[in-house]
């Protein structure tokens, strides 16, 4: 869905839950960047204070559990983003399936979807001015599985179903509101995905280097918070879901 009600981003509001590390920390970078004021929510304080002296006032800090329904709520309320990117999520146990717990199993729905969950429909109920923009993170593992990660992969592509929905809802209601997610392809430089690449690359028998190697130039962090940027700043980026590479931004048919 497009929209030509759709706001500049510099003295914008931006939202962006997981914003302590990885991805996240640099989205909220990238948005600061490009004039936004950002709200980064996550569990850690001093981790959220870390970021705050690298960006400064533009990044205010705010300590919660992305998953609480009545966190979400308020947080909703109380800073109305323009741009809202969802980006929280617990890091998979990197084992095979047998050696799975339920517990094991469901912690990204727990989490991850929950939390998606939580925010799209406040978005919607509440909702959110026209010309927002919602931006869910999924994963390429949505596409292409992960047999080591338990119920990661499902839990990435029902992010990316409940994204496509709200969008469907969105423009049912003519909110003027955007949803899209993001599929990141797996990559070394997070903490998630440095341990999903020593898994794989221990079970399929070859050193760390060998198996990157066959993964292609790897996503950064800094790429991410780019792309992330261009979603938010453009509104012909109307497509349900787009797989992110190191290349950039492509639409997931």
């Amino acid at each position: 869905m497009s929209t030509d009600a759709a706001e500049p981003l510099p003295g914008s509001t931006a939202l962006v839950t997981g914003a302590s590390r990885g991805f996240g920390r640099s989205i909220a970078a990238a948005l600061s960047e490009a004039g936004a004021n950002v709200i980064g929510v996550a569990r850690d304080r001093a981790q959220l204070e870390d970021v705050q002296a690298q960006l400064g006032t533009a990044f205010e800090p705010v300590v919660a559990d992305a998953a609480d329904p009545t966190a979400v709520a308020r947080l909703i309320d109380t800073y109305r983003p323009r741009t809202l990117v969802l980006n929280a999520g617990a890091i998979p146990v990197t084992q095979p399936i047998q050696h799975h717990t339920w517990r094991t199993f469901s912690r990204n729905w727990e989490v991850d979807v929950q939390h998606v969950f939580h925010w799209t429909r406040e978005a919607l109920v509440r909702p959110l001015s026209p010309g927002s923009v919602v931006v869910a993170l999924s994963s390429g593992a949505a596409l292409g599985g992960s047999p080591l990660s338990g119920g990661y992969a499902g839990a990435k592509a029902t992010i990316r179903f409940l994204t496509s929905y709200a969008a469907h809802e969105a423009a049912r209601e003519a909110l003027g509101i955007r949803f899209t997610s993001v599929l990141p392809t797996l990559t070394p430089t997070t903490d998630l995905g440095s341990a999903a690449v020593t898994a794989y690359a221990n079970r399929q028998g070859v050193d760390i280097a060998t198996f990157l190697e066959g993964l292609g130039p790897a996503l950064t962090p800094e790429r991410v918070g780019k792309a992330i940027v261009e979603l938010a700043s453009d509104p012909g980026h109307d497509e349900d879901a787009y797989l992110l590479t190191a290349a950039g931004l492509t639409p997931v048919e």
